[in-house]
């Protein structure tokens, strides 16, 4: 008995979580497609947003994710390699100075993204001098991307088998060829689960991006301009513009669609280039 009510809780659980899930995602559909359009797509925003399209925006959002993940990929794969594989386990200074590093990345992974921003519009956009711009933007999500990618990756690496790397060392292979060939490839599922949440969480965004790409609604020319990223202007609809709702809804369908699109491709990419690297091995 008690086992079936337990196996009963899990189920209705997970029945919960996926009712609530389709009832947003059908709010979301229901009164964005009616909105949609390819001029909505292509054009640019009229009447604070009441009107046009989210043509600028789209592509502001596209360059402000490019250069959080073309930043945070390789930093954060270089991290969890670290970790993993070279942060000494038998030296007791070195093994406190990898849990510090664990633990200050639990920390920022936990930070309000609101503090995200004031750091990225002190440090990059003032200190550095990059003002309210596409660049800005990028590298404070970048420094929100990389905890939760560093951990998620880490994870996978460790989760490795141990009896993967004595065979290759037995095969004579470098250490820097077994994680190249052997346990990446074989963390992949972990590494495409990081990039999914990090393509989530820096997507999404809004609060840090207020503080440091801006507000401005138009085509951008250069990372140096400021560019509004698809979930401010999502924002600013629902709360600053009267009669914004169905362009609200709109926005939103666009972007969890470009979520799901950008999820998809991660994974494909990801799966790709492993398999590329385990053939080439």
């Amino acid at each position: 008995m008690a086992d079936r009510l337990f196996s009963l809780l899990i189920w209705a659980t997970a029945g919960l979580v996926v009712v609530t899930l389709f009832w947003v995602l059908g709010d979301v559909v229901i009164k964005g497609l009616s909105h949609l359009s390819w001029s909505f797509l292509l054009d640019a925003p009229r009447d604070a947003g009441r009107g046009g399209g989210i043509g600028p925006i789209l592509v502001s959002t596209l360059l402000i994710l490019l250069v959080a993940l073309g930043v945070s990929i390789p930093l954060g794969l270089g991290v969890a390699v670290w970790l993993s594989e070279f942060s000494p386990r038998s030296s007791h200074k070195g093994r406190s100075f990898g849990a510090a590093i664990r633990l200050t990345l639990d920390a920022l992974a936990g930070v309000p993204s609101i503090v995200y921003g004031l750091f990225g519009n002190a440090f990059f956009s003032i200190f550095l001098g990059l003002g309210f711009s596409i660049l800005s933007g990028g590298l404070t999500l970048a420094c929100m991307v990389l905890p939760i990618f560093i951990r998620t990756c880490e994870a996978g690496l460790s989760a490795v088998n141990d009896d993967w790397r004595r065979g290759a060392a037995a095969l004579g292979m470098t250490r820097t060829s077994a994680i190249w060939y052997i346990l990446l490839p074989s963390a992949s599922p972990a590494i495409a689960a990081g990039l999914a949440l990090g393509i989530g969480r820096a997507t999404a965004e809004t609060a840090a991006l207020i503080f440091t790409s801006g507000y401005v609604d138009r085509m951008p020319g250069s990372l140096m301009d400021s560019g509004r990223a698809l979930a401010v202007h999502i924002y600013d609809l629902s709360m600053n513009v009267t009669g914004g709702d169905p362009a609200a809804y709109a926005s939103a369908f666009i972007l969890i669609t470009l979520i799901i699109i950008l999820n998809a491709l991660a994974q494909t990419f990801t799966d790709h280039w492993f398999r590329k690297r385990i053939y080439a091995s």
